[in-house]
């Protein structure tokens, strides 16, 4: 272990200790862990998951791929519903700037209640919260919080939505729809911030659910999908047809990696099928990219790598594209289509709604599409 992880792990568990004391959560009061939703008996004793596109066959007494879910006697239990891990001894969930999620056209300037269990369905070897995406629920053990006591949480830190963050929100599945609609009960909106794997039947559900989603889109390759993230292409593509589909608001993140997925070709076609698939609004951002996890051996993206990709998929046709983890850089602020002019200014994560006047830009009125206020 290196003294970088050593310092992470432990921070991570000081919160986790912290957040005990604070909550008092009773051991004795603890609830069962809580049946799953989406899937089906099978002989023996076995079950099939049908949350995501694995549809792991799981036997009694084994967990499914994220590690979070688990066959008992022939009946599947989330074991990580109602245990956020990421939070305060004040607090159940993080408070982080919307921009930071990134939602660039949602509630620009807001706050989200950031909110997380541990478990994914991939293993990205550039996951920057792998020491919780990649745990299991007895190796980072929390208390209890219910879907009510989130949105209050939420409500008295003064956000104005709960995001589902830091790890993959599919695999908490239930307790992310309940909270989400504990949290709509009080006003507040919510979004999701996905690798996109996930079948057809809960995603729509989901997306009758929250407020928006923002879906971070590995490469536009097979072979990196599979061999640096240990997951599947195609099932997100699909999961970004489906989002047109929805209605629901979405946004687009790549994390542009150095010699892994930052070809221009690649880019371009990528920028391609967004344009034929998903049209010309779909907000793209292309983040840099800082050593992590397993690609501790590669350098963060070139600025100039991220101009270029912006500039490519302009140049197809798509009317929001920006830079994200390099504040000063161009491709930060929100730009009318039609005129030109700036309509939502951004230097990092601090935000001002410059030019735009109920979703239309106040220069020549043309409609800005997102989730505004």
């Amino acid at each position: 272990m290196t003294r970088r992880t050593f310092l992470k792990t432990a921070a991570l568990a000081t919160v986790a200790c912290a957040t005990c004391r604070a909550w008092g959560a009773d051991a004795a009061a603890d609830p069962e862990p809580h049946e799953a939703r989406f899937w089906e008996p099978l002989a023996g004793n076995k079950v099939r998951c049908g949350l995501c596109p694995w549809g792991c066959v799981v036997p009694d007494g084994k967990r499914g791929k994220c590690e979070v879910r688990e066959n008992r006697s022939g009946r599947y239990y989330s074991l990580v519903y109602g245990r956020p891990c990421v939070r305060t001894k004040d607090s159940p969930g993080m408070i982080d700037p919307i921009e930071k999620k990134p939602f660039f056209h949602v509630y620009p300037g807001s706050h989200a209640f950031s909110i997380a269990t541990v478990g994914c369905n991939f293993d990205c070897k550039f996951c920057q919260n792998w020491d919780i995406s990649q745990k299991r629920p007895e190796q980072l053990p929390v208390p209890y919080v219910s879907p009510e006591e989130i949105a209050k949480a939420a409500v008295a830190a003064k956000c104005r939505a709960v995001a589902y963050t830091y790890s993959e929100p599919t695999i908490f599945y239930e307790y992310m729809v309940d909270c989400a609609k504990a949290s709509k009960e009080l006003g507040l909106g919510n979004v999701v911030v996905s690798n996109g794997f996930i079948a057809d039947k809960p995603a729509k559900e989901l997306y009758s659910t929250v407020t928006a989603v923002k879906i971070d889109f590995k490469a536009f390759t097979d072979k990196f999908y599979g061999e640096v993230c240990a997951g599947q292409r195609q099932p997100v593509l699909d999961t970004l047809k489906r989002l047109k589909d929805s209605g629901i608001w979405y946004e687009m993140v790549m994390l542009t990696i150095p010699t892994l997925n930052d070809n221009m070709d690649d880019i371009k076609k990528m920028s391609e099928w967004i344009m034929k698939e998903l049209g010309p609004n779909v907000p793209l951002h292309f983040t840099q990219f800082h050593p992590d996890y397993q690609l501790r051996n590669l350098p963060t993206t070139p600025v100039d790598t991220l101009l270029k990709a912006r500039k490519i998929a302009l140049d197809q046709g798509c009317h929001y594209v920006y830079t994200g983890n390099a504040p000063g850089i161009d491709g930060q602020s929100t730009f009318c289509p039609k005129c030109k002019a700036v309509v939502i200014d951004r230097y990092g994560y601090s935000t001002t709604v410059a030019g735009m006047t109920k979703g239309k830009c106040g220069k020549c009125d043309e409609p800005i599409p997102g989730v505004w206020e």
